[in-house]
């Protein structure tokens, strides 16, 4: 994978992390829960659930690549589709809730594997996931290499995101509890998502 490739896929990790979804719902109502360092085991338990989730959709994907080249363009032009079909969503979609209260005494590990679950158990995390994979993928090089390259990055980019969306609720409470702010943020994630299936639509890799 060229650095240059690279670069234009942690731009899109970078958005699919600040996109509000279960993940983020789940470390900001921890982080207006408990703060920063107590929410640290729900968002490594994050990472282990979108660990899995990458890893079975790049085994998935890496075996359509082999079997047939037309078959995974197709896959990849559908993950275009839905990107703008996701960013129609995201648009229209009501303010998600967060929740401030809770007990506050809840075990670290009763919050690692709730988190854990929540990417793992989430349908739209594949779905994401098979749609971006097929978007960066060279056909004429090593695909394990680069799954491997793209795994990383995700989860690299989405540890820190997590860590400043509990930072911000923690430290803007207020802001975050607001319906209005949080509708905004949804219409500018769904024009961005839109956007890049634009981009990528027009870029090619191999």
């Amino acid at each position: 994978m060229s650095i240059e490739l690279w670069f234009t896929f942690f731009i899109a990790s970078l958005l699919i992390s600040i996109s509000p979804g279960a993940g983020a719902v789940n470390t900001m109502s921890n982080g207006l829960r408990y703060g920063v360092r107590n929410s640290l085991p729900a968002i490594f338990g994050l990472q282990l659930g979108y660990a899995a989730q990458i890893v079975l959709v790049g085994i998935g994907l890496g075996a359509l690549l082999a079997s047939s080249t037309t078959a995974f363009n197709i896959v990849k032009w559908l993950g275009i589709a839905y990107l703008v079909w996701l960013g129609y969503q995201k648009w229209k979609q009501p303010p998600l809730r967060l929740e401030a209260g809770g007990d506050r005494g809840e075990r670290d590990w009763v919050r690692f594997w709730q988190a854990a679950f929540v990417n793992l158990t989430n349908p739209k995390a594949t779905v994401f996931l098979i749609a971006l994979f097929p978007q960066f993928v060279d056909t004429h090089t090593d695909q394990g290499t680069q799954f491997l390259i793209m795994g990383t990055t995700l989860i690299l980019v989405d540890i820190a995101v997590m860590l400043g969306y509990a930072t911000l609720a923690a430290q803007m409470s207020r802001w975050m509890k607001s319906e209005h702010h949080r509708q905004l943020q949804n219409r500018i994630f769904g024009s961005l998502f839109i956007g890049a299936a634009a981009i990528l639509a027009g870029f090619r890799n191999h």
